[in-house]
């Protein structure tokens, strides 16, 4: 079915736009949006479709969508921000600002462990009523008292929901205000910026509408760390947790946002920090963040994987273009955000349609690619 593309495409970008409309009249989409920010000026910006699954409301500017762990993002930035003004140091033990995670023998866990996913503790192997991830401070409690499934420091293992826990709670005992209350008030809102870590109120309205996966990702080997974090029916909120966790400021699943915002911010990261005239981080900071913590065999997710500070690296597996230096991350259904500081490119992908795919999703891969071939 064929689809309006909206938004502005300049003819150097005909090519992405044509990709695009493809992807809908293949019926791969619902609703979606991409935006591309060079050099801190966005330069493409385009959307269709619907955001709900009875198409009878059509995508539009104002379109917002959950992104899921494209939130970590979001992340680790405020991390970094922290470590910038000298209050945190990534080196610093978890335990330095929150005792109780000491427990288990955890006590030797840095900040850049825990935001990388080395902390061993991906999800909960022990059943659990999935509504008490509303909880959060029982839900850090948890985390504070159990036993690494691995020894940390040796191997990352993607913690899909817990490392917001982990790290909003370094965030908060540090900065005194959740990660969302601090970006909303120290960038989103100063830089005009529709992100949001926990869905602000009045804002349903303008929420797009999952369309689920009919299929699940393929893990390869299941393992207990991925069972725990993944497959175990109290491993996430998953509906379960109702309205509720929609407006919680989970920073590793509860984002929404609109393409454009992220790009911006995305944008502000591979443009030497500077966003619209301000400065979101510095140029050093940007690269320390950045910086690859840990490569390897991921012991949750079915890759080797390049871990920055709480950003995912696009090299090895490109799931971003060809940037060797590009940073970002992927959210469950297909939600990217990245920035590439060799091309001072920043790019985002939000749609509503969830693909399968647990990382690269062929639609914003086919976008991204298109868009590097133009520039």
């Amino acid at each position: 079915m064929s689809v309006e593309i909206s938004g502005f495409a300049p003819a150097r970008f005909a090519r992405v736009k044509d990709v695009f409309a493809a992807s809908f009249a293949a019926g791969e989409e619902l609703g979606a949006r991409f935006t591309l920010v060079e050099a801190g000026e966005v330069v493409l910006d385009i959307w269709g479709g619907f955001a709900d699954r009875k198409r009878t409301l059509a995508w539009d500017e104002r379109t917002l969508a959950p992104v899921f762990s494209t939130t970590k993002a979001v992340a680790a930035l405020m991390i970094a921000r922290l470590v910038e003004a000298g209050k945190l140091d990534y080196g610093q033990t978890v335990a330095s600002v929150w005792p109780a995670f000491a427990q288990a023998g955890k006590g030797q866990v840095t900040i850049e462990q825990a935001i990388s996913h080395q902390d061993g503790l991906p999800g909960f192997a022990e059943p659990m009523d999935p509504g008490l991830w509303t909880d959060w401070d029982a839900i850090c409690a948890r985390l504070a008292a159990m036993a690494p499934m691995w020894p940390p420091g040796t191997a990352s293992g993607y913690h899909p929901v817990t490392v917001g826990y982990v790290v909003g709670e370094i965030f908060r005992r540090v900065d005194g205000r959740t990660i969302g209350t601090a970006f909303r008030e120290d960038i989103g809102a100063p830089f005009g910026l529709d992100l949001w870590v926990g869905l602000p109120d009045g804002a349903d309205d303008r929420l797009a509408e999952l369309q689920r996966p009919t299929a699940v990702p393929e893990f390869g080997e299941i393992n207990e760390p991925t069972r725990a974090a993944f497959l175990a029916p109290w491993s996430s909120a998953a509906g379960k947790a109702g309205a509720d966790y929609r407006r919680m400021e989970v920073p590793s699943t509860n984002g929404y946002a609109t393409a454009e915002a992220f790009a911006k911010l995305m944008g502000a990261l591979a443009n030497g920090g500077w966003l619209d005239g301000g400065e979101v981080l510095s140029p050093a900071l940007i690269a320390e963040a950045a910086r690859e913590r840990i490569r390897g065999q991921d012991l949750v997710l079915p890759f080797v994987m390049s871990w920055a500070a709480g950003f995912m690296r696009n090299e090895p597996n490109f799931p971003w273009g060809p940037g060797r230096e590009a940073f970002g991350h992927s959210g469950w259904g297909g939600s990217c955000a990245f920035a590439d500081p060799e091309r001072k490119l920043g790019g985002a992908y939000v749609m509503n349609k969830q693909g399968v795919a647990l990382m690269g999703d062929a639609r914003p891969r086919r976008l991204i690619e298109a868009a590097y071939a133009a520039l």
